[in-house]
């Protein structure tokens, strides 16, 4: 984890701060739900909480002290009772205290800070009462959704200010003052530094929300966050949730001025009991024909719909293109597509008009599709935090989920290094390789066709054009300096617009 993470610079402000005490903050740890005001020194330390094993089994969403319409709202949705996360984070930031939770992906992150931000909101609607920074498009359109369905009976505004959409409509919505602006760091801090109106937008809002916190707080956002900060007041609450402890996400923590909570479900990384991990050992050559004798046997598995993770987006659009000759009905989701495809890709998915999704990690983080049963790494990703989140795109709130890593010579340690960080050994996915080298003259014959397509469909220069944009853009922060070369591939493929 040293080599992927680069310190943000001591003075990056993300707390509100009041003049810094000369010790360092010192930390508590509770151990029960009911953690006692333990801050008697104010601003001197945070309070941490490790107790989600302790039995709250009673506990209603009435007893977090949430308003009579959220009751309802929650009955209604479905939602009979809280999360060991919501238990523990809503009566936090209904007192006003500044909270980061940790929790597995499906634990219920979103309604844990949505239902206090929205029970404040009923109190005195006006202007842009939360401000909500999220690192991907697609999770800012389905954060959205969540919200306006908590907020149902709030007549809630609400606006999505992502990359990819026309910006002059954009810049209309803010100075329209929405209740709720839910935005990508890249374009929100273009919206502010174009338009002299837009930072004025912010100056009473009253939460800041960082959700997927540890990769909105990669050195790659850090510039866009300074300008986005500078429009906040400085006397907001500010929460974070994440799945993935990082040491950006420590240092920040234990700055905090106001009395911050931590609530940490685990240590390190963790997948839910309920999510059967597996994996199939294989040669390179014919990673393709076992990929589609998986998909073959969907059906007879009794899953739904499944999501097909890959490293690169040429990798993605081409197994696409051999899907496509093979006559499977897939959807592409990465970044070299328009907004407006990777919205209807999604929508596709989501509907079940096609039951296979290939993605980049754009589409690991957050997204919630109940009908996900199955997820297949194509690719093993180089860090264990990126496994655990989009395994986490299945078994979620409960359900159960199977994941199947299709491993490679080359990929062996890392999913070593992936077993030893969750603390689980994968099983054998059991097939018959004489079934399997079936149909391996038809995949390949396909895979040589997809390939011209590839080749004639212009997409070396779709590729070529946006990593010199993304080059530009980061030289332009600082982030190709010699001292941070050896992080410049790194920082590349995860800048998100």
């Amino acid at each position: 984890m040293a080599e992927q993470e680069a310190q943000l610079d001591e003075n990056f402000l993300l707390f509100s701060r009041k003049p810094k005490p000369s010790s360092k903050p010192a930390i508590v740890t509770a151990t029960t739900t009911t953690v006692a005001d333990n801050t008697t020194t104010d601003h001197l330390q945070f309070v941490k909480d490790t107790s989600s094993n302790t039995d709250t089994t009673r506990l209603t969403f009435a007893d977090l002290g949430l308003s009579d319409w959220a009751l309802q709202t929650c009955k209604e949705l479905g939602m009979k009772k809280p999360t060991p996360v919501q238990q523990h984070c809503i009566p936090r930031i209904l007192s006003g205290e500044d909270v980061l939770g940790l929790a597995q992906t499906g634990s219920g992150k979103t309604a844990a800070f949505a239902l206090p931000v929205l029970h404040r909101l009923a109190e005195g609607p006006y202007g842009v009462f939360c401000l909500v920074v999220t690192p991907t498009r697609e999770l800012a359109y389905q954060l959205a959704e969540q919200f306006k369905a908590l907020g149902s009976c709030l007549n809630l505004r609400c606006a999505v200010i992502v990359g990819g959409m026309d910006m002059i409509s954009q810049a209309k919505m803010l100075m329209q003052r929405p209740h709720v602006v839910i935005a990508t760091p890249g374009r929100i801090k273009v919206l502010i530094d174009q338009n002299p109106d837009i930072p004025a937008v912010f100056s009473n809002t009253k939460f800041l929300v960082l959700d997927e916190a540890d990769r909105v707080l990669d050195v790659g956002f850090e510039d866009e966050l300074r300008v986005v900060f500078n429009c906040l007041p400085k006397n907001r609450q500010t929460l974070l949730f994440s799945a993935t402890m990082t040491d950006n996400l420590q240092s920040l923590l234990e700055v905090s001025a106001n009395k911050a909570y931590f609530y940490e479900a685990y240590e390190g990384f963790q997948t839910v009991d309920t999510l059967k991990q597996q994996y199939v050992f294989i040669p390179k050559s014919v990673k393709d024909v076992y990929l589609l004798h998986i998909l073959s046997r969907m059906e007879d598995m009794g899953i739904r719909s499944a999501i097909i993770f890959v490293s690169k987006c040429r990798t993605c659009h081409l197994l696409g293109l051999l899907m496509e000759e093979l006559d499977h009905d897939v959807a592409e989701l990465h970044s070299h597509k328009s907004q407006a495809f990777r919205l209807s890709a999604l929508h596709k998915f989501k509907s079940g008009k096609v039951s296979i999704l290939l993605a980049t990690d754009v589409a690991s983080r957050g997204l919630d599709i109940p009908t996900v049963d199955l997820v297949i790494n194509y690719d093993i990703p180089r860090y264990p935090r990126d496994y655990v989140h989009r395994v986490g795109r299945t078994a979620r709130a409960g359900r159960g989920g199977l994941a199947i890593s299709l491993i490679t010579q080359n990929e062996v340690e890392l999913i070593h290094d992936i077993e030893k960080e969750i603390g689980k050994k994968m099983e054998l996915f059991e097939c018959k390789e004489n079934e399997v080298l079936e149909n391996i003259t038809q995949v390949f014959n396909a895979r040589r066709v997809a390939k011209m397509k590839f080749s004639d469909g212009g997409f070396d220069e779709i590729e070529k054009t946006r990593k010199a944009q993304k080059m530009k853009s980061l030289a332009e922060k600082g982030l190709l300096k010699k001292n941070r070369k050896r992080k410049r591939k790194t920082i590349v493929n995860k800048v998100e617009d």
